[in-house]
C-alpha cells in the first residue's frame, strides 16, 4: 500500500475489526510522525502533521507525545518559513507563518522568525527595487515592467511602486532625462566643447492654431485642431547664438547662403526700412555691423539652419534637428491656449522682445503699431536668454526673432498630422517661419502666428533653434 493509503488507515483509526481506542491513537502518533519525517507539517489537509497530531490530542487532550509532536512541528514550520523566505518565496512563508501561529505555541520564537522574515523581505525589496531602477535606466523597459509586478506581489509599498510607475513613464517618454531638465551634449571630436543648451519639453496634447474669432487671425491658421505629442523631446534654452553657429562653421566649412550670394538685408534706421548690402552675412547684426557673440544668429537661411542641426547631430551622435511647427507652437504656448502665452494682452513686465510702445529706434523713432505701455530696451534682437523664460522653461519664444522650422508650408491645417510630427512634401520650396520678433506687431506677435519663406532666404527677424530627440 502507498504511504498516502497507510496514512489515511492510520487517520481512520478503524479496522474492519473495530480495534481498540488506545490502538487508534498509536496509529495516529505514527502516522503524524511519518508526516513530520516527510516535512508534510500543515499540508495535505487531512494527512499532515498538523491535522494527525491534533487529531490525536481530541482523542487523548493529555497525551505528552502529540503535544511534544505539535511542538516540533511549530518549530519545523518556523524553519520551513525561513528557509522560504532566503528562498526569496516570501508568499510561501507568509503561509507557513500563519500556520506557525495558529498553533499558539512559543510565540518568542515566532515573533523572532517573523523579524528575520520582515529582515530579509526589505532587503530583498530594496535590492529589486535597485535593479528595477537599473533595468529603466537600461532602457529595459519591459523587462522593467516586469520586476515591478513581483515587487507588488511582494509587498513593495505603494508610493514606492507608484514611484517606480513614473520612472518607467517617464523613461519611455523621455529616456533618462525628466520633463523640464536641461542638458548639453559633448561633440566627438572635441569632448570639452558642448552642443547647446536643451531643454526637455514635456509630452502632452493641445489645441494647434486660432480660433475664428481671435483678433489678428489670418486663415492659414486653421482649422484649429488636436495635436498629441505621445514622447516627450528636447528645444534649445535658447535661439543659436553668433557664437554657436561660428563653432559649426570653423568645423565644417560650410559657406552660408548670404556668404554664397554676397549680400543680406539689414535694416536703416532713418529711413525704417531693410536694404541689401554687400558682404552681410551671419557675422553680422541687423544694421549690418558685426554681432555680438551673445545674439541670435540672423541672415541665416532654413538651409543653413537645417545644415547646423545636421552637423549638431554628426557631432554628437544624437538626433538633432529642426523642431516641428507643431512642436514648437506647442513648446510656445506652454500649456495655453490665449492669444499669447502670457495671456490676452499686453504683458505686465518685459517678458519678451517685442514692439513696446516706449521702444526707441537708433535715431529716435518709435512703432507705428505696438503693445501699448511696454517697454523692453531693445530695438533690434536681445543677446539670447535677456527675458524670463516661459512656463516651460524656454526663453525668447514669442519674440526677439522669427524661426525656422521644418514643415513645408500649406495655406490650412487640412490634413495636418496630429501626432505632432513635420509635415512635408518632397520638392517643397516654402517653409514655415513661426515665433515673434523684435519687430513684429501684436497681431503677428500671437502663439498661431506663422510666415512662409524660401529654403534659401534670409531676414533680419528670422534666426532658428534646435530640437532633439530622446
Amino acid at each position: 500500500m502507498a504511504l498516502s493509503g497507510l496514512l489515511l488507515a492510520a487517520a481512520a483509526g478503524v479496522a474492519a475489526d473495530g480495534p481498540e481506542p488506545n490502538a487508534e491513537l498509536e496509529r495516529l502518533l505514527a502516522a503524524a510522525d511519518t508526516a513530520l519525517g516527510r516535512g508534510w507539517l500543515v499540508a495535505p489537509r487531512g494527512l499532515s502533521a498538523l491535522d494527525l497530531y491534533q487529531q490525536a490530542l481530541e482523542r487523548a487532550p493529555d497525551n505528552a507525545e502529540a503535544r511534544a509532536g505539535l511542538a516540533a512541528v511549530h518549530r519545523a514550520t518556523l524553519e520551513a518559513a525561513l528557509l522560504r523566505a532566503r528562498e526569496l518565496d516570501f508568499e510561501a512563508a507568509e503561509a507557513l507563518i500563519v500556520a506557525a501561529e495558529s498553533l499558539g505555541l512559543d510565540s518568542d520564537s515566532f515573533a523572532r522568525a517573523r523579524s528575520e522574515i520582515q529582515t530579509l523581505r526589505r532587503a530583498y525589496l530594496d535590492s529589486a527595487e535597485q535593479e528595477t531602477r537599473a533595468l529603466i535606466a537600461a532602457g529595459h523597459f519591459d523587462r522593467a515592467e516586469d520586476e515591478i509586478t513581483d515587487l507588488i506581489a511582494n509587498g513593495l509599498p505603494h508610493a514606492r511602486v507608484q514611484a517606480l510607475r513614473r520612472a518607467l513613464s517617464d523613461a519611455r517618454l523621455y529616456g533618462s532625462y525628466r520633463p523640464g531638465q536641461t542638458f548639453r551634449d559633448p561633440l566627438f571630436d572635441n569632448p570639452e566643447q558642448l552642443g547647446p543648451e536643451m531643454v526637455v519639453v514635456p509630452s502632452g496634447r493641445f489645441m494647434m492654431g486660432s480660433i475664428e474669432s481671435e483678433q489678428g487671425r489670418s486663415g492659414h491658421e486653421g482649422p484649429r485642431h488636436r495635436v498629441t505629442l505621445q514622447h516627450g523631446f528636447a528645444l534649445a534654452l535658447t535661439e543659436i547664438s553668433v557664437a554657436q553657429f561660428g563653432e559649426f562653421i570653423a568645423d565644417s566649412g560650410y559657406v552660408s547662403d548670404a556668404e554664397r550670394i554676397g549680400w543680406a538685408q539689414v535694416y536703416e534706421p532713418r529711413s525704417g526700412r531693410m536694404n541689401r548690402r554687400s558682404r552681410v552675412n551671419w557675422r553680422h547684426d541687423y544694421l549690418g555691423r558685426r554681432a555680438s557673440p551673445d545674439l541670435p544668429v540672423i541672415h541665416v537661411s532654413w538651409r543653413d539652419a537645417r545644415a547646423y542641426a545636421d552637423w549638431l547631430a554628426r557631432s554628437t551622435g544624437r538626433a538633432y534637428r529642426l523642431p516641428s511647427e507643431a512642436e514648437f507652437e506647442y513648446a510656445l504656448r506652454a500649456g495655453s491656449q490665449s492669444r499669447y502665452w502670457w495671456g490676452e494682452e499686453t504683458p505686465e513686465q518685459a517678458l519678451e522682445n517685442l514692439t513696446g510702445d516706449g521702444d526707441l529706434s537708433p535715431t529716435g523713432a518709435r512703432w507705428n503699431t505696438a503693445f501699448r505701455r511696454y517697454r523692453d530696451g531693445f530695438w533690434g534682437p536681445a543677446p539670447v536668454g535677456s527675458f524670463p523664460a516661459n512656463p516651460f522653461g524656454l526663453h525668447d519664444m514669442g519674440g526677439n526673432v522669427m524661426e525656422w522650422v521644418e514643415d513645408c508650408w500649406h495655406d490650412s491645417f487640412v490634413r495636418a498630422p496630429a501626432d505632432g510630427s513635420a509635415w512635408v512634401n518632397p520638392g517643397c520650396e516654402l517653409r514655415v517661419i513661426r515665433g515673434g520678433s523684435w519687430s513684429s506687431t501684436p497681431d503677428m506677435s500671437r502663439s498661431a502666428f506663422r510666415l512662409s519663406g524660401r529654403e534659401d532666404s534670409t531676414d533680419i527677424r528670422v534666426g532658428f533653434r534646435v530640437a532633439r530627440d530622446l
